[in-house]
């Protein structure tokens, strides 16, 4: 495998994190702002994010009315990033 698609396929998986990142933090401040829960760009952010924060919000309680689970998520999520892309990269290009 040439190194030029091994690093093409480690991009792509750091955008896929990045993309994943970016919508959490845009759910968080859909939260705080009144929205549409019909409108389809919202709906869509809703159903990606519910996939990872579910599970935290069953084990990570509020605190005095604030949701603590996004930041340990985008936390994880940035960890997990890094740990993917190093095994990737000596995965994909023997190094």
């Amino acid at each position: 495998m040439s190194t030029y698609f091994a690093l093409q396929i480690i991009n792509i998986v750091d955008i896929a994190f990045q993309v994943l990142i970016w919508l959490i933090i845009i759910r968080v401040i859909l939260s705080w702002v009144r929205h549409d829960p019909y409108n389809p760009v919202i709906k869509f952010i809703y159903e990606v994010t519910d996939v990872v924060m579910k599970p935290f919000h069953r084990i990570i309680p509020t605190a005095g009315g604030i949701d603590f689970s996004p930041i340990i998520i985008i936390f994880i999520l940035s960890i997990l990033q890094r740990v993917v892309h190093d095994v990737l990269f000596m995965i994909l290009t023997g190094f």
